[in-house]
């Protein structure tokens, strides 16, 4: 029976929420309203980046975190709109519909059902491993990238410029001074706030005083641009309709791209939450729970969510403990969506550009380019290369990250393809190091002791192979080499019928082979392949000990090892 259940919360993990009492009750109401009160403002700025009508930027935020809390393995994720998977909506459409008309929505609500399926799937299959392909400097460099993008993309509204792009700018009446105040002072509130008093809602804070007044100016009946009038009540189903094989075909890039940036976002977050629960982030679960609340969204007529990590933290910060918190922020939004959408009607839009702007430009870290050429040269340019593509190929700003990931599996597969290969001498600390480097005279008269460091497989086997064979070419008189691999923890079949080769070789030539400290994986490999029978050519030693004081002796003293 325990089993049943363990398996049965496996597949439900809410049925293993603790059962809350007054006390956490009232911590996590805090907790959630406090979030709840910050995505508000955020779904419909976030809505107005995704090209979608701005209360689908609420809706985001409704059944989405429900669903997504109930099925998560991590507790205390905020999910809903972010501003990258609503950036990734807009840049993925902008060449296929008009942004908010009805095309759009559905391509919309699509590419969402799409992303979430995906993800639901690879967390089922337990496939999470799979999204880790994209390393830290590709993230970077795109995330980089995408935050300059959505910065600019605001420009026109924070600067009193909405609805016309920057070659239009010196079109049509000057800016509007009233638009410039409310964006410039939104983000200097919002700056304030955030280091004066970071748990408390200065977003909302913001759009109530400048939706009080833009009112009392009468911004909207001088032309303003301000977000309208917002329908109330609770989204209902929503079905796009179908989709034509072309349009699928041109979504799926997209989808992938939008569950790849959503995982990683997720991973931020959800490694900071178990870290400080003490507990294994389950990957596999997270995506279960963030594709359901994908389809979640896209069933409700919005737009793909994901973890945010800054409301992530601001739920930390805040102090929650559960899931519980999440409950309390969705009934603060169904609140919201049912009595409160009229108050919105008279926020200025560059208020809304204001709260885009000011989270995108956290994620702005230039330093970080220069941190990471100090470490790794050829990884700071592939961040470098994945920024640059990233606004180079606007709006299909996929195509930064897929250039990225590209280059960082050709890095990858460059250095798998050339080992360090080593050849070794004791040091005076009684370590086998490079000999080369550290000026260090041979193990032993005629002895070519090497090391490789990596796995003997398809990728290194022939750089091996060659090494040896480089050698014996330039010592005519080699009589030994041994190899020491306790570096090798595998050997595939390449691997193996190298090793036959070079046996071979090292036997036609009067050469014996010594090989020194190999792993039971690797070993089994080459057992099975009858490569590791001893003869008067060949040694093989459990330690390093061994083999050195074996090939401390006169040859004709060496043993054959059993």
């Amino acid at each position: 029976m325990a089993m049943n259940r363990d398996q049965l919360v496996r597949w439900l993990p809410f049925l293993a929420w603790p059962r809350p009492d007054r006390a956490l009750l009232i911590n996590e109401a805090s907790a959630g309203i406090t979030v709840a009160l910050m995505v508000i403002p955020q779904g419909v700025a976030y809505a107005a980046l995704a090209g979608m009508p701005l209360v689908t930027g609420v809706y985001a935020a409704l059944f989405p975190a429900l669903i997504a809390v109930l099925f998560s393995s991590s507790a205390r994720l905020s999910v809903g709109p972010t501003a990258l998977t609503s950036l990734l909506v807009g840049a993925s459409l902008a060449p296929l519909a008009v942004p908010g008309s009805r095309e759009w929505v559905a391509l919309a609500v699509w590419l969402t059902l799409l992303s979430g399926g995906m993800q639901l799937l690879l967390g089922v299959a337990r496939f999470g491993w799979l999204l880790r392909l994209v390393n830290s400097p590709v993230l970077m460099g795109f995330t980089q990238g995408a935050a300059v993008l959505i910065t600019l993309s605001q420009l026109p509204a924070l600067l009193g410029f909405t609805g016309r792009s920057y070659t239009q700018l010196l079109q049509g009446p000057p800016p509007d001074l009233m638009a410039i105040a409310f964006g410039l002072g939104g983000m200097a509130m919002l700056w304030v706030g955030k280091r004066i008093a970071p748990r408390f809602p200065t977003t909302m804070a913001l759009v109530a005083v400048s939706a009080a007044a833009s009112a009392a100016v009468g911004y909207a009946l001088k032309g303003g641009a301000v977000i309208g009038a917002l329908p109330s009540g609770l989204p209902s189903f929503y079905w796009p309709g179908g989709l034509g094989a072309t349009e699928l075909g041109t979504l799926l890039l997209p989808a992938f791209l939008i569950t790849l940036v959503s995982f990683l976002e997720t991973a931020s977050s959800a490694k900071v939450d178990n870290a400080r629960a003490g507990k294994l982030w389950n990957e596999n679960q997270d995506l279960i729970g963030q594709g359901l609340g994908k389809i979640a969204s896209g069933l409700s007529g919005s737009f793909p969510t994901s973890s945010s990590f800054s409301r992530s933290a601001i739920t930390l910060y805040a102090g929650a403990k559960t899931q519980w918190s999440t409950l309390f922020s969705v009934i603060v939004v169904a609140a919201a969506l049912l009595w409160a959408m009229p108050l919105l009607f008279h926020v200025p839009q560059a208020v809304l550009a204001s709260v885009v702007v000011t989270a995108t430009l956290g994620l702005l870290k230039p330093r970080a380019f220069a941190a990471l050429w100090r470490i790794s040269r050829i990884e700071a340019a592939i961040a470098v290369a994945t920024f640059a593509l990233t606004i180079a190929t606007a709006p299909s700003i996929y195509w930064g990250v897929l250039g990225g990931l590209l280059a960082a599996l050709a890095h990858y597969m460059y250095r798998h393809l050339h080992p360090r290969i080593i050849e070794v001498g004791l040091h005076a600390d009684g370590s086998l190091r490079d000999r080369h480097l550290w000026h260090l005279p041979p193990l032993a008269p005629k002895l070519y002791a090497l090391r490789m460091d990596a796995e003997l497989d398809f990728a290194s086997a022939s750089t091996l192979e060659h090494a040896i064979t480089a050698a014996l070419a330039e010592r005519p008189g080699l009589t030994d080499v041994c190899l020491f691999a306790h570096p090798i923890n595998r050997v595939d079949l390449t691997g193996a019928e190298v090793f036959g080769n070079i046996r071979r070789l090292l036997e036609s030539q009067g050469v014996r082979l010594h090989l020194s400290g190999l792993k039971l994986p690797a070993q089994q490999v080459l057992e099975r392949a009858g490569l590791l029978k001893p003869d008067a050519m060949f040694f093989s030693y459990r330690t390093d000990a061994e083999a050195l004081a074996a090939l401390s002796r006169p040859p004709h003293e060496v043993p054959v090892a059993a």
